[in-house]
């Protein structure tokens, strides 16, 4: 059992460089994207203004993921020490037969980064796609007030640049956290375990 279990799932290493951050990526304003969210958790896969807030962030429909890029990372939400579900299909609208080159497909939160061309993502754009509401002291509807504050890790190092633009690169663990600091994960997660090929 031990064996099946090692060579079903991998545990990825923390980077010995931290966030990555890029400062070359547009960001669209956030009161710009219609169908952003800025209320409590839970949070849906925000398909209504999907469309809109890709040609926002001058993202593609696609008919089908890319595959010049396809990377993953995982990424944990923590509110007030609660885990909130990543939604599955974040970034897929079957009814209009498109998906976003950033997009979920169960509730593992596993992010895919699927893209017809060669091409750095940002976590910024996973949320403007997912449609809830990101900045350097927001999550949604919860912005920093007192000891309630924002707090994001990338494989376990904190983010302490503008987290909007913090690279997505493969076999990332992202930990997007707003409370106390007595109310985060202990210890923060820093390395997930990926389905193999991922």
């Amino acid at each position: 059992m031990a064996a099946w279990l090692y060579f079903q799932y991998h545990k990825t290493p923390s980077p010995t460089t931290g966030p990555i951050y890029l400062q070359s990526v547009t960001l669209p304003d956030p009161v710009d994207l219609p169908g952003l969210r800025v209320n409590d958790p839970p949070w849906d896969n925000g398909i209504p203004g999907l469309r809109a807030r890709l040609d926002a962030l001058g993202f593609a429909s696609l008919l089908n993921g890319g595959t010049a890029l396809h990377i993953h990372q995982h990424l944990d939400v923590y509110v007030h020490g609660k885990r909130v579900t990543v939604p599955a299909d974040i970034g897929i609208d079957p009814e209009g037969h498109f998906i976003s080159p950033l997009h979920t497909h169960d509730t593992s939160g596993i992010i895919h980064v699927e893209s017809p061309t060669q091409r750095q993502f940002a976590l910024g754009q996973f949320f403007d796609v997912w449609g809830v509401r990101f900045t350097d002291t927001c999550l949604s509807g919860l912005c920093d007030s007192g000891d309630n504050r924002l707090r994001v890790y990338v494989d376990g190092h904190p983010a302490t640049g503008d987290v909007q633009r913090l690279a997505l690169f493969a076999h990332e663990e992202i930990v997007v956290t707003f409370g106390t600091e007595a109310e985060l994960p202990n210890p923060i997660p820093k390395s997930y375990g990926f389905p193999p090929l991922s």
